[in-house]
């Protein structure tokens, strides 16, 4: 869906925070996913590779929260969006499907975004989550 540029700017904000409020659940997700997924990993490697990714979802997190709570003034409480598969093949194929996706999501909210600082923290997540599938992809692979 693409934005009216001639929408008003309230109309811009308020799918701003939705799309912010949708992005903090699908971190929040990750973060115990990916928690869980570590727990599964079969070498230590993978497992300190998986805890890496975790510690960028981590961060994003907290920047998206930052974000809402500047625009709202208010926090909100996370949910979350869809349960982490429990083996560690299913999770490695839920995480990579799930950061492929998210990296669109993202380069989309950066795209409707006339704030530079949001639109940067937002192309930053999508670079991140980009690699992540990479990572995930990998692991499936080996």
């Amino acid at each position: 869906m693409h934005s009216n540029p001639y929408a008003p700017a309230d109309h811009l904000q308020a799918e701003l925070i939705h799309d912010l409020a949708k992005a903090i659940d699908g971190q929040y997700s990750a973060i115990l996913c990916y928690g869980q997924l570590a727990r599964l990993a079969p070498t230590e490697a993978i497992r300190e590779q998986i805890l890496e990714i975790r510690s960028d979802e981590i961060r994003h997190f907290q920047a998206f929260m930052r974000i809402y709570i500047c625009l709202t003034g208010h926090s909100i409480r996370p949910q979350v969006t869809e349960p982490c598969p429990d083996t560690y093949d299913a999770g490695l194929h839920f995480a990579f499907r799930d950061e492929q996706k998210t990296v669109d999501f993202y380069l989309e909210i950066a795209e409707k975004t006339h704030d530079p600082y949001i639109k940067s923290i937002f192309r930053r997540a999508a670079a991140d989550e980009q690699n992540h599938a990479v990572w995930f992809l990998y692991f499936l692979n080996h």
